[in-house]
């Protein structure tokens, strides 16, 4: 069996030759590793993008059992949280004790900010199609590359301008297309006041706001990750999350109970694979992929929850839709290009 501990334990009293020994087992090692890194990346990623696409429609339907938004986001980090608990406590504990007030004050914050993304993402189900809300909250990398200059000192590219300048007017296609209809020609109601006023217009507004809440959460998590493990700073963000999204939901008056069995069925299902198994591998490529090309495939989730709503929902995204979310996607991807 190999272990680093081993050798580093085995290293103070070895000889030379002993030495180079374990370095070649070390790099024969490494090899196999790699080679089952590449193997397994491309399945993982793909694995993973479609986990990431089952969230839109598990809160479809746990709102369709009568669930508020707020209650499915709060239940979905708590119960995310309670299975990470018993692996974070029993082999991470050292690390988590280790945390700084720095270290856990910026938790706090990153975690807010991803109990905010979720509050506002889930409601906007309510009010969009799963397809405009899942490209405008897809918009975050874009918000990121923007802001990375002032609080990451990261330089931006031309290619990351332009390419926020195409995801804004996909956008904009996509929501005049929520409000607007295609007779034989665009109709569109009579003042801007009508369409600003509109239910698609404000699901696509809190989506945006998902999106931006992201974007903190994931500036400050750059930031941790640094210096944290990836299980004791997720356990650390969703549980700060889950308190913050419980304290959301009680002020406003929902109760997470009283659902049907199925109801929190979906809500576990909503856990389990989008936040444990799709984020988390998506978190697990970064060790070994560029965070650009992590990014560009994640940008497989629109692309996977329209079609999933197509197929279960019966939900056909417009043509507008589909141009502007295009779009959208086209100009996430360049950006990452440049990044």
């Amino acid at each position: 069996m190999f272990s680093p501990l081993f050798y580093s334990e085995q290293s103070e009293f070895s000889t030379p030759h002993n030495e180079l020994q374990e370095l070649n087992d070390s790099a024969k090692l490494s090899a196999i590793m790699d080679s089952r890194t590449r193997f397994l990346l491309p399945a993982a990623l793909i694995f993973a993008t479609l986990a990431v696409s089952t969230s839109s429609i598990f809160i479809r339907f746990a709102q369709g059992d009568g669930a508020p938004s707020l209650v499915i986001a709060a239940l979905r980090l708590t119960f995310a949280s309670l299975l990470l608990a018993p692996v974070a406590i029993t082999r991470h504990w050292d690390e988590l004790k280790r945390f700084t007030r720095t270290e856990i004050l910026l938790g706090i914050f990153s975690g807010i900010f991803l109990a905010v993304h979720f509050a506002t993402w889930i409601s906007s189900l309510e009010y969009t199609s799963v397809a405009s809300s899942v490209v405008f909250v897809g918009t975050g990398p874009l918000w990121v590359a923007l802001l990375s200059p002032i609080f990451l000192k990261e330089h931006i590219s031309r290619a990351t301008v332009f390419g926020l300048v195409v995801a804004v007017i996909g956008g904009s296609i996509i929501g005049l297309g929520d409000a607007c209809q295609w007779d034989h020609g665009l109709i569109c109601p009579a003042s801007l006041n009508d369409i600003l006023q509109g239910r698609a217009m404000w699901g696509n507004f809190l989506a945006l706001m998902g999106a931006w809440a992201a974007t903190g959460y994931l500036i400050i998590g750059r930031k941790l990750r640094a210096g944290m493990g990836l299980l004791p700073y997720i356990f650390l963000v969703y549980s700060i999350s889950a308190i913050a999204l419980i304290v959301i939901m009680a002020v406003s008056g929902n109760s997470p109970l009283g659902y049907a069995p199925k109801t929190y069925g979906w809500i576990f299902l909503l856990a389990v694979f989008p936040q444990l198994i799709g984020h988390s591998t998506y978190n697990w490529a970064l060790k070994y992929l560029n965070a650009s090309l992590v990014a560009v495939t994640v940008l497989g989730e629109p692309i996977g929850s329209a079609i999933l709503a197509y197929l279960l929902l019966n939900e056909t995204p417009s043509a507008m839709t589909m141009i502007g979310g295009g779009l959208i996607l086209a100009g996430i991807f360049l950006s990452s290009q440049g990044r």
